[in-house]
């Protein structure tokens, strides 16, 4: 039910219209412009309906120290027994709704606050769309930087650059509706993590911006990276179930406000240079801009030829046995190899094992992970390259070795899997494809 504030400084006008508009709505009422501030500030009302000419504070007075207060422009309708149509049109001008003459019938009223609340409601609809993420219900990209641009020259806090690692294999492998699921459950996350207080929007694909006020501490930060990259992993394995391996996860580059400045623009550039340092060192997580850490050469950013280039380049303490890395790792050398054969027109055989329990497991499947991961590596070239996907699968990218050989391969692994101790408890199965060079 709407909510309306009637303002009259004549007692039995004030009775009247109450009674009037108290059979349809909810009813405040002030007989003055002071005591209406302060019901306002209680009540909230939709709309205030207040007599033009009031000693002490004219409605129009009123109006002008309500928005003043609030910085908004308020619903605000005006009673009079004026005629002239300089008081409409001064009314007008000052932003009010409508003007309704006194003295009033009562059907004529409650028809008039009708249209004219039926008005305010499509006004604030259209608000609402303007600055509204329609899929997410976060802030926009204009209002968000807006309202973020404006904090960032008066308060004190923390600049928020976000974005969903791996959210394109969602849509590849899922599907656009599930890749809608996950950014709304991401969305919320954010929003869960933040206080009313702070701003949090989304600009566009997988990103998004936040400013977290009055923090001054990275272990705020800290904290608020593990929740949300612990809470999108358990919303993606609720959606797409628990053999879910796509690596979602969030990385975010911060800045602290005023310390690096106030300049929304300047600011946004080194939270983005924040943004990057985290998606260089494994993404999710989170990184802080300092200005000194940007500024002052690292020794091994020292090379000022080819030679210390290369050293620098180079693995170091190189273990024996095939290259095992992390899963964005696998990826990125992956994705450079089918770029490589596109133009050397050479095949990678590529093969996936699973490991999978034989009874019931006595013996957890990271333990049996952790022993086949061992095997892999050893019964390998140097050359061939190994990733854990998920708990219990391994691919393996052999980027020398033919297809008419690569059974080979996979049944000397499977040989030396039957020589380690959680073979009895766990088989292990292979798939085995090979990437041809694209024509």
């Amino acid at each position: 039910m709407h909510k309306i504030l009637i303002v009259d400084d004549e007692k039995i006008s004030l009775m009247m219209t109450n009674h009037i508009l108290s059979t349809e709505y909810a009813t405040v009422c002030a007989s003055s412009g002071a005591e209406a501030i302060s019901v306002f500030k209680k009540e909230h009302p939709d709309l205030v309906l207040s007599d033009l000419r009031m000693p002490g504070m004219t409605g129009y007075e009123l109006q002008q120290k309500i928005e003043s207060m609030y910085n908004a422009q308020i619903p605000f309708v005006f009673m009079t027994a004026d005629t002239s149509d300089e008081t409409e049109s001064k009314g007008f001008a000052n932003g009010a709704l409508d003007f309704i003459r006194k003295p009033f019938r009562a059907d004529i009223l409650l028809q008039r606050i009708g249209n004219i609340l039926k008005t305010v409601e499509k006004i604030k609809d259209l608000k609402q769309a303007a600055i509204l993420d329609p899929m997410t219900g976060l802030l926009n990209k204009s209002s968000s930087e807006a309202e973020i641009a404006s904090l960032c020259r008066t308060a004190h806090g923390v600049l928020m650059m976000i974005d969903l690692d791996s959210f394109k294999l969602v849509n590849d492998m899922y599907g656009h509706a599930m890749g809608d699921k996950i950014l709304i459950r991401f969305a919320e996350i954010l929003q869960a993590v933040v206080r009313p207080i702070d701003v949090v929007g989304r600009l566009g694909g997988d990103e998004f911006i936040a400013f977290c006020q009055n923090v001054g501490d990275e272990v705020v930060i800290e904290k608020k990276s593990r929740f949300i990259n612990k809470y999108i992993i358990e919303a993606a394995k609720e959606f797409m179930g628990d053999d879910m391996t796509i690596p979602l996860g969030a990385s975010i580059g911060c800045v602290f406000v005023p310390d690096e400045g106030t300049d929304f623009s300047s600011l946004h550039k080194k939270a983005d240079k924040a943004l990057y340092s985290v998606k260089q060192n494994g993404k999710h997580g989170f990184s802080f801009f300092k200005e000194t850490a940007h500024s002052e050469k690292s020794e091994e950013s020292k090379a000022t030829d080819l030679s210390n280039a290369i050293k620098i380049l180079s693995e170091r303490n190189r273990a024996r046995g095939a290259f095992l890395l992390s899963f964005e790792q696998f990826r990125t050398t992956y994705q450079f190899l089918v770029r490589l054969n596109a133009n050397y027109q050479k095949e990678i055989c590529i093969l996936l094992f699973s490991i999978k329990e034989r009874d019931r497991a006595v013996l957890p499947i990271e333990d049996a992970a952790d022993q086949f991961s061992e095997v892999l590596v050893s019964s390998l070239r140097q050359s061939d390259i190994i990733t854990q996907n998920g708990k219990n699968q391994f691919i393996v990218l052999l980027p020398e070795t033919s297809f008419q050989n690569i059974s080979v391969v996979s049944e000397r692994v499977l040989q030396n899997w039957n020589d380690a101790d959680a073979s009895a408890i766990f088989s292990v199965s292979v798939e085995q494809d090979v990437i041809r060079p694209e024509r």
